[in-house]
């Protein structure tokens, strides 16, 4: 049973980095999901894909799992590079701006 620990992107509906900067520890799926022929409803019989642990750091994370005897992989995440313009936000509405305005 392989654990992974990771920091969740952000979602597409978000400017912000916020519910980003938590670190995850969710258990890899050790059997597929199966189909129920009467309802419809998909289902599984791995009881591990419903844990998802938070964490504030990855050592906390990291400690956790080498106290319970988790097989662990840390996966780094990707950092965005801030965009960060001289003017703001402020600056799209200037009445003097030498640049014609796109998106």
């Amino acid at each position: 049973m392989l654990a992974r620990i990771y920091q969740p992107s952000r979602n597409a509906m978000q400017s912000g980095q916020a519910k980003s900067r938590h670190w995850v520890l969710e258990y890899t799926p050790e059997s597929g999901k199966s189909l129920d022929p009467l309802m419809g409803w998909t289902g599984s019989t791995d009881m591990n894909g419903q844990v998802r642990l938070q964490f504030e750091t990855v050592d906390a994370a990291v400690e956790f799992a080498k106290s319970k005897g988790i097989a662990y992989q840390v996966q780094q995440p990707h950092k965005r590079k801030p965009n960060v313009r001289p003017g703001g936000y402020g600056d799209n509405f200037a009445h003097n701006r030498k640049t014609v305005w796109t998106h």
